[in-house]
């Protein structure tokens, strides 16, 4: 009876979605042959998007029924219907493509947010396996764009793209000058789906939370509709890319000259064209050709790490999509080797469409919750944790969330105790708090800002990245971050101070964070040291 309601309910929905979708990509179009296309096109993506949908709650309706809470049985059964269902969503993202994938990398980038098997199957494939333009449809944006072809533009172009993403792929060509440009092209597609597609998932989004209300989403469907139209927008994504390098060098000057986003070529550069620099790199989850480049993986994690704390705690302007394709690695061509051969790393910054801007409170309340998570300070923890949305009774799981560890070890006083080895007991033990609270971390997620869901994404991405560089996670990255956003705090807080007193209780608040620190770092430096003989 409950599988006929299910199944009788996705028919009526997949009229309703056609309905709904189709109307708002039709209103949105001039051209007559575009919207005969998707006359014919988008009612067979809708209808594809209804029945999985329908198939994939009838699956957890009916495999699950009956079977009783917290019962071993019920969790393997779960484990089974989560695979098959992400097999399901990986399949329609892939027929549907741009705004679909999209979202498929969303969910890969949520580690330990949504059910881990969700993760592991959007990652394998989301990031790898993008559909790719024609060259006659990259044609067709030029002729749009800049009344000409890409041949007529530049002195070479390569029709084979180098790269393809949800949205856009990149080419590689010879502009009149004979240097070498990177040349990203959106995808013809997403600018005639994306009301349609957009309008569809929020309806199938907001009709399962109906059915199932553990299954609330609503928030990443939000984000999304709020970041796609900026991502969508080339000329935003180059701005990004200056403003980034000018906070670097205004706010961070200690590090700029190690952080490099490519040089854009305004003059061929339009909404959905963008003409950049071409820089060659290492991908940042490529270890062994970044030690072919003399580079060393622990400094690229330590430069990594100070990037990221300085954008999130100091400059409140973030890179919030820094998977491994994204970051590149080469030895800062301004200097030479060291005595023992070594070079010192540039990270090279690409893809700048989706960023988040964090207000001063924000700013402040995040970089505060991070000190106190460095040194297990838990009081403040849950006072800032509950400052930034999570109240009184989920501060805990906020804090897990952040930092992927237990609270014990959140508030354990001992120097690693943020660590993350990266062994399958690790894994496991992660695994189990994610699959056990998983309706309080839906009512969390819920709860929070949109902009700090996008620092847990963030988070989840550079936490990746140490894991290929590190193969784990290393004490020196929370000295930074802890180092980082303790500096935020004080100087915030010596802005706010406006008598001497207060300034002179803030200087000493700052002294003594110094030797804390100092005297972590001179820890881990011994503990270096005793390995290093031990290991001879």
């Amino acid at each position: 009876m409950a599988a006929r309601s299910i199944w009788r309910y996705g028919a009526k929905l997949a009229v309703a979605a056609t309905a709904l979708g189709g109307g708002a990509a039709l209103a949105s179009l001039d051209d007559p042959a575009t919207a005969l296309k998707l006359c014919t096109d988008v009612p067979v993506r809708l209808v594809r998007d209804s029945v999985t949908a329908a198939s994939i709650a009838f699956d957890y309706e009916y495999s699950l029924w009956g079977l009783p809470e917290g019962s071993s049985e019920r969790a393997k059964v779960k484990h089974e219907v989560h695979l098959r269902s992400a097999r399901k969503l990986q399949e329609l993202c892939f027929k549907n493509g741009g705004i679909y994938i999209k979202l498929g990398q969303h969910i890969g980038q949520l580690e330990y947010l949504v059910p881990q098997e969700y993760v592991q199957i959007m990652r394998e494939s989301m990031l790898n396996k993008c559909p790719v333009s024609s060259y006659d449809q990259v044609c067709d944006v030029f002729k749009k764009e800049l009344g000409k072809t890409p041949d007529q533009v530049f002195d070479d172009f390569d029709p084979v793209p180098i790269a393809s993403a949800s949205l856009a792929q990149v080419h590689v060509a010879r502009n009149r000058d004979g240097q070498k440009v990177a040349v990203k092209v959106q995808h013809t597609h997403m600018i005639d789906t994306a009301a349609a597609d957009h309008a569809t998932v929020e309806l199938l989004v907001n009709t399962l939370h109906w059915l199932f209300p553990s299954f609330d989403y609503r928030w990443l469907v939000a984000e999304m509709h709020e970041s796609l139209p900026k991502e969508l927008d080339f000329l935003l994504e180059a701005k990004n890319s200056e403003k980034v390098l000018e906070n670097f060098w205004k706010l961070s000057p200690h590090i700029a000259n190690y952080i490099y986003a490519p040089k854009v070529y305004w003059n061929l550069s339009t909404s959905k064209l963008l003409i950049m620099e071409f820089v060659d790199g290492a991908q940042v989850n490529d270890v062994k050709s970044i030690r072919k480049l003399g580079i060393d993986p622990h400094e690229v994690s330590r430069l990594v790490s100070q990037a990221f704390a300085e954008m999130m705690f100091k400059h409140g302007f973030v890179h919030c999509d820094p998977h491994a394709a994204n970051l590149l690695v080469r030895p800062v061509p301004s200097e030479k080797k060291s005595i023992l051969g070594k070079r010192k790393p540039q990270l090279i910054l690409i893809d700048h469409g989706l960023y988040k801007e964090l207000d001063a409170t924000t700013k402040f309340n995040y970089a505060a919750l991070w000190k106190a998570l460095i040194f297990a300070d838990a009081n403040a923890i849950k006072e800032y944790s509950v400052k930034l949305g999570a109240g009184e009774d989920l501060y805990v799981l906020f804090a897990g969330i952040l930092t992927m560890r237990p609270w014990n070890r959140v508030t354990d006083r001992a120097v690693d105790h943020l660590v993350i080895k990266g062994t399958d007991g690790d894994r496991s033990e992660l695994q189990m708090y994610a699959s056990q609270y998983f309706p309080q971390i839906t009512e969390l997620l819920r709860r929070l800002p949109r902009v700090i869901l996008l620092m847990l994404k963030t988070n989840d991405c550079l936490r990746a990245v140490n894991n290929c560089l590190l193969q784990g996670s290393s004490p020196e990255s929370f000295v930074i971050i802890g180092r980082v956003s303790s500096k935020a705090v004080i100087e915030a807080k010596l802005l706010q101070s406006k008598s001497f007193l207060r300034r002179l209780s803030v200087w000493l608040e700052e002294i003594l964070l110094e030797v804390r620190l100092f005297s972590i770092e001179m820890f881990l430096w011994l503990l270096q040291i005793r390995k290093a003989l031990f290991l001879a």
